[in-house]
């Protein structure tokens, strides 16, 4: 991907080795004829062919590609190709220490010496040390199963507009104050709602991250139909564990019945939302046990996710069902 100097994103050669690998044998000469095409031979590394592939050759290309970013463009004198000379040149442009350090480590010779991706992460070029209010959304977002849908807006409710908020010393100038009133509550539920979307995400942390284990495949419509199916019929059991939990019941339109929505965010970031109409013999125990029966809820969040329905099911209904 790369960046021009007005700002227009453009997509770079596509490495025809992701679809070599995956081609039939009658079909790949078209693609070893591209391999021939000397246009684009810099952003293989000098190992490319003699070795088997590894992701020490995607980190020379990342390496390439964040060098043409940096100059903006490798002059090729009107080469078919982009020769060795011009890009020793465009490396002696760098002016920054960081990014010629960053860049030069990624074209190393040796794949050995390349850095990894997550390596890189964690240099100066590219870490960020994350805002507090960023980490604070990230906790409540965590934790939201644990709060009212509308606590900020009950939090404000009662804050006092004109108090402190946070203060800055700057001596012997006067402090940095900022007041409630310059944070608008509609401006923090809109960021809440980016980060609950992943528009803000934390890099660079050393938590560890939820393995999503595979999912079985549904068969095709045909083996479908030739296997026997065993009565009754067997649900996968969910293995990722509940983060977020959010409920809400609305009147039917007859107002005979409460229909709940129940949205669940997995630890992999995955949203499911359930909908149904509860009858009047409905708990929130029964409703726990057959989310889990049916694959939707795993079995360590049964008592946790029955105790949020009842608390929503008090908090609608006044009493539980």
């Amino acid at each position: 991907i790369f960046i021009q100097h007005n700002g227009l994103i453009k997509i770079g050669s596509v490495w025809h080795r992701v679809f070599s690998s995956a081609l039939p044998g009658d079909l790949r000469s078209p693609v070893r004829a591209q391999r021939e095409d000397v246009r684009n031979l810099h952003f293989f590394p000098p190992e490319y062919g003699e070795f088997a592939d590894g992701t020490a050759v995607d980190i020379f290309s990342f390496g390439m590609c964040a060098l043409e970013m940096a100059v903006l463009e490798i002059q090729a004198n009107g080469d078919t190709r982009v020769t060795e000379e011009a890009i020793t040149r465009a490396r002696h442009s760098l002016s920054d220490p960081n990014m010629r350090e960053f860049i030069l480590s990624c074209l190393a010779r040796d794949p050995s010496q390349r850095p990894s991706a997550h390596n890189l992460l964690f240099h100066r070029v590219l870490f960020e040390v994350h805002s507090l209010k960023l980490l604070a959304a990230h906790c409540v977002i965590q934790h939201q199963h644990l709060m009212p849908e509308n606590v900020v807006e009950e939090k404000s409710k009662a804050v006092d507009l004109h108090a402190v908020l946070a203060e800055i010393p700057r001596p012997p100038r006067p402090p940095r104050q900022w007041r409630y009133s310059e944070v608008s509550c509609l401006e923090l539920d809109k960021f809440l709602e980016d980060v609950r979307n992943g528009i803000y995400p934390l890099m660079n942390f050393a938590a560890a991250r939820p393995l999503g284990l595979p999912r079985v495949r549904a068969p095709p419509p045909e083996e479908a139909q030739k296997a026997k199916t065993p009565t009754p019929e067997p649900f996968d059991s969910e293995t990722r564990k509940v983060i977020q939990m959010q409920c809400n019941l609305e009147r039917s339109d007859d107002k005979a019945r409460w229909h709940l929505t129940l949205l669940l965010v997995l630890e992999d970031r995955l949203h499911r939302q359930l909908t149904y109409d509860l009858l009047p013999t409905d708990s929130a125990q029964d409703l726990a046990a057959e989310l889990v029966h049916y694959g939707f809820v795993h079995e360590d969040d049964r008592t946790k996710l029955a105790a949020f329905l009842e608390s929503t099911f008090l908090k609608y209904l006044g009493a539980q069902p």
